[in-house]
């Protein structure tokens, strides 16, 4: 999953009333409006729809990364999968082989996972930004870092199974018939550690991702801010969409190593593929690195950069669309 919105962060500060100033959400949490006339509840139907938009839009390219994750698991993806060529050589051959719907397998598990993985990460968001002081005048930029990880470590607890489930069901000859399936016989044979055996490197992973796709974004922002002051208002949403998408891309490749882990920890024993003693990064770094090489590391670098730029885009587009619809029923709610 990527990070939230980032017009979350940029959006205009404005200082709360008096009676908020040192007393955060001294209303009612689930009820009490913010700066941006929105409430708890309504954040998380936002983030909801705007996950599952970005996670449903991109599935085939996610695809195409799990496959070339995965060495040996798939005849689309062979040896060299870690050259740029790959990504077109594998959607040949899966469409060939297994048809359009075959880039489509396992999206029931992220439907049920993304949304309420997002409607969880906003909800956090927006507590702790609150709670921390984010929201206050000026710019908090450790408050929000501080929001965001404990918005992903607890966005991460809810989507992680979901996650295993649906990467399980992306690789070709799978011996599941479908999502129930999955989790049935995962539960009997593995037991429930098994949906979460990528947890913590999917935390790690996602920490940094965070980090560097806000430093990013703020800095490409600042620069596309700066070319045109003057009509600012008018290519917000341009300028929105187009740092996002610098972010989501460099936030995307800088992380992938830990991608490949969390893949290969998740889909372990599958299809023929290796396993681990355990579920420690470190050790799976080695076992990887010790039989392909280094490279292995880097397989689905160009499907997860090509993920994470537009799908930054797509989540900011809906987030922004779904937050618009709702403060324009506020208003007409409002005696």
């Amino acid at each position: 999953m990527t990070g939230p919105p980032a017009e979350l962060l940029a959006a205009p500060q404005v200082a709360h009333q008096p009676q908020d100033a040192h007393q955060p959400f001294a209303t009612d949490p689930l009820t009490h409006t913010n700066d941006e006339g929105l409430t708890f509840w309504q954040f998380m139907v936002a983030g909801s729809v705007a996950g599952m938009v970005e996670h449903m839009a991109m599935f085939p390219v996610d695809t195409i990364k799990t496959r070339m994750q995965m060495p040996g698991c798939s005849p689309a993806c062979p040896a060299a999968a870690s050259t740029h060529h790959a990504v077109g050589h594998a959607l040949v051959s899966i469409l060939r082989s297994e048809g359009p719907l075959g880039l489509y397998r396992g999206i029931g598990a992220m439907g049920l996972g993304a949304g309420p993985a997002h409607a969880v990460y906003f909800s956090v968001y927006e507590l702790s930004k609150e709670r921390l002081g984010g929201n206050r005048p000026g710019h908090h930029p450790l408050a929000h870092a501080a929001s965001g990880v404990l918005a992903t470590i607890a966005s991460d607890a809810v989507l992680t199974p979901m996650d295993v489930v649906k990467q399980r069901l992306q690789l070709p000859n799978t011996p599941y018939s479908g999502v129930r399936d999955c989790v049935v016989r995962m539960l009997r044979d593995e037991g429930l550690r098994a949906f979460y055996t990528s947890y913590r490197t999917t935390v790690v992973m996602n920490a940094p991702f965070t980090a560097v796709h806000f430093a990013t974004y703020e800095a490409v922002k600042k620069v596309l801010g700066g070319i045109s002051p003057e009509n600012a208002s008018e290519e917000r949403v341009l300028v929105h969409i187009a740092a996002g998408g610098a972010a989501g891309a460099l936030a995307g490749a800088v992380t992938t190593p830990l991608d490949v882990v969390k893949t290969r920890l998740q889909c372990q024993g599958m299809c023929g593929a290796d396993t681990f003693i355990s579920g420690s990064i470190l050790n799976a770094i080695k076992q990887i690195v010790a039989k392909e090489g280094p490279q292995a590391l880097l397989r689905g670098l160009k499907p997860r950069v090509l993920f994470h730029a537009p799908a930054a885009a797509i989540c900011w587009s809906a987030y922004e669309a779904c937050k618009s619809f709702l403060r324009h029923l506020n208003e007409h709610q409002t005696p």
